[in-house]
């Protein structure tokens, strides 16, 4: 019996190139959140159960802004990610401040999820046909088996005009399978057109027709014990570092060198988030453009 897909909701981050918490910030006509209308597209689109990944000191705004308005619409679960959440024998270094990444919050959400699930970041707007064309991939997946898949976007459409922003870089082949993915945290758009990246104190030039990750991406519960594995080898070779960080686009990878085949499902969604406070009113002025469109209502939640 196939098991219906869940959703995971990585709003733990720290917001430090906002300024505040985006994840409970308010963008909708009526306060809706960001992430209040992947939630309602992900219903829309068949989803029956949503896990948050929060740190533990945000719980109570959590609790208020989603639990009650969400309770009876959907199963709602939640789990923290903290910085001391390590495997056996590993410690915080000292001075660490800086979550481990996404693929560390992933990680967390292992005890509430054995079934496929899609993975969605808290301040980033995918639109309903990104998250439909998800489940209806994810439902067909046997949880008993690795198997994961990514639903892409094109880079240009997902800069920024106030700063870096930070993008896995998709290389395909002839059957839109990745062959590729390689994340890179210093993107900055051209005002020419196009995009670069910067590494080492190096430029290198991107077209902005690139496919990348939103971390909209796809998998059974068997990729766990992968991670599992996968972090024990990041905390030996970059744990002591104040500042590394364990990416989910990088379990992707694995996962495709261990042989799956990772299907690259292509959305032709206008993306739209906030990585800068300057990214607000823009994504405020979307959502109420979405809402006038009437394809969101005027409140989202009767």
């Amino acid at each position: 019996m196939m098991k219906k897909p869940s959703l995971l909701v990585l709003a733990a981050g720290l917001g430090s190139r906002y300024g505040s918490l985006k994840q409970i910030d308010k963008f909708g006509p009526n306060g809706e959140t960001i992430v209040d209308y992947a939630i309602y597209d992900a219903i829309e689109a068949g989803f029956e159960k949503i896990v948050f990944v929060i740190r533990e000191s945000i719980e109570a705004e959590f609790k208020e802004i989603f639990i009650n308005k969400l309770a009876d619409k959907v199963q709602i679960e939640y789990v923290f990610q903290e910085l001391d959440v390590l495997p056996e024998g590993f410690q915080v270094p000292e001075g660490r401040e800086k979550p481990w990444g996404t693929a560390h919050a992933v990680m967390t959400a292992a005890p509430k999820i054995q079934e496929p699930f899609a993975i969605v970041n808290a301040d980033d707007f995918y639109g309903r046909k990104s998250l439909e064309t998800m489940y209806n991939h994810l439902i067909t997946l046997d949880d008993s088996k690795l198997d994961a898949c990514l639903v892409g976007f094109v880079l240009e459409n997902t800069l920024s005009e106030h700063g870096r922003v930070s993008r896995g870089i998709c290389q395909t082949n002839d059957h839109s399978e990745l062959t590729e993915i390689i994340e890179r945290t210093h993107i900055f758009k051209k005002e020419s057109g196009g995009a670069y990246y910067e590494e080492d104190g190096n430029s290198f030039d991107l077209t902005g027709k690139e496919m990348v990750s939103m971390n909209l991406m796809g998998f059974t519960s068997q990729v766990f014990e992968v991670m599992q594995s996968m972090f024990v080898d990041f905390l030996k070779k970059e744990g002591q570092e104040l500042k590394s960080e364990f990416f989910i686009p990088s379990v992707l990878d694995q996962v495709r060198q261990l042989g799956v085949k990772v299907p690259v499902l292509t959305s032709e969604e206008q993306w739209f988030g906030v990585t800068y406070q300057e990214d607000k009113p823009i994504a405020k002025r979307n959502l109420n453009q979405l809402v006038d469109a009437e394809i969101y209502p005027q409140k989202l939640w009767k």
